[in-house]
Formats: structure tokens, sequence, C-alpha cells
């Protein structure tokens, strides 16, 4: 099985939920997952950047096998680029369109 979480709110605690699910998500040891990603989007881009409150703790989830993707058209509006990524977080071209492709491919659509 396949799992996209789609990370939108500038919201710290709201942030903080989506990387908890996708963590628990990943330890769930009764389901067997195959891939895991997280596509950052708007205000949600922020834990995905160097300086981002829980780049941390996407470092770690990176490290232990889940993908993070941030949208190309948020990193343009807010005028940041790939350097300023957590190291290990894939530019996609945009957030909406990954999403509808990893569906086409079969992944579950959460935004909890």
């Amino acid at each position: 099985m396949r799992t996209a979480f789609h990370l939108t709110s500038g919201d710290e605690d709201h942030q903080n939920t989506v990387l908890t699910i996708a963590e628990n998500l990943s330890k769930d040891e009764t389901i067997e997952m195959d891939d895991i990603a997280v596509v950052a989007q708007a205000e949600g881009i922020d834990p995905v950047t160097r300086d981002g409150t829980h780049s941390d703790t996407v470092q770690e989830l990176l490290d232990s096998g889940i993908a993070f993707k941030a949208c190309s058209n948020t990193l343009d509006m807010m005028d940041l680029d790939d350097g300023d990524l957590v190291e290990g977080v894939e530019t996609v071209s945009s957030g909406a369109s990954e999403l509808t492709r990893l569906q086409e491919d079969g992944y579950a659509y959460l935004q909890p």
C-alpha cells in the first residue's frame, strides 16, 4: 500500500500532527506499507525548509524512508529555492499535479 499526505497548513500543531501520523503509519506493523510521501504546499512548505520549525523531524523521517516533495510554485511565491530545503526533499512541478500523479499510481490521499 502507498499513502500520500498533503501538508498545506501553516499551523505548527497541525504540521506536527501530519508528520506524526506519517511516522506512525510507517511504524505500524499491522499494515504493509510500500511507500509514504508527504507533499508540502502553500503554508505547509515551512517544515521542509532548512530553517523550518519541524525541519529536524522532516530529516529524521526522510532518513527512515518517507519521501518529501515540495511544490515549486510555492517555492517561487515565497522566494525560496532548492537550497532552502532540507537535504533530500524533492522539488515537484506543483503540489496539485504531484498529488494527482500519486493518486493515479495508487496512493491513498490523506489530509489530516
